[in-house]
């Protein structure tokens, strides 16, 4: 979805974050994450060359997030640099728990990005468990910043666990 958006606001001849603040433009949420990512994260800054940025914009589960990858592809090897991450997610009652949570998804979703690999031989899974499944290691992982937005909102809840209080469950 995000790729359709970058291609859209290409198509435009518009910066991606100036794209998504109109879209954005009458949900604030989503616009706070965004605002707060593309300042914290210097998306006007100037890379190195070789190096590129993309963003991505993503509601789930009662929050929304914002990201600035910095990337790198150096002989067909693809490397990020950076993660700026951004999370409105209502009142953060625990903010290093909101931290780690998003620093563990980040490092997860460079794991499948990279190294994501399911494979079957005769109908039979090969991949049982982590030992098997390549994660992202420390030495291959990007600097990492998460900024939460100051907010008032209500906290984000699963979706699962609003329908199981909802009907009873």
């Amino acid at each position: 979805m995000e790729t359709l958006i970058d291609q859209l606001a290409h198509d435009a001849g518009i910066d991606p974050v100036e794209y998504r603040r109109g879209l954005f433009k009458n949900h604030s949420r989503h616009l706070a994450a965004l605002n707060l990512v593309a300042e914290k994260g210097n998306w006007n800054r100037t890379l190195a060359p070789g190096r590129f940025k993309g963003i991505a914009v993503h509601e789930a589960f009662g929050s929304v997030v914002a990201i600035i990858a910095e990337v790198s592809v150096e002989k067909g090897v693809t490397k990020v640099h950076q993660v700026d991450c951004a999370i409105e997610c209502g009142l953060a009652v625990n903010p290093d728990g909101v931290k780690a949570q998003m620093e563990s998804g980040i490092i997860f979703s460079i794991s499948m990005a990279m190294y994501g690999e399911l494979t079957f031989v005769n109908g039979e899974l090969q991949q049982n468990n982590f030992y098997d499944y390549r994660i992202t290691r420390m030495y291959e992982a990007p600097r990492i910043n998460v900024y939460i937005v100051d907010s008032k909102e209500k906290m984000g809840v699963p979706e699962n666990v609003q329908f199981r209080q909802q009907h009873r469950l």
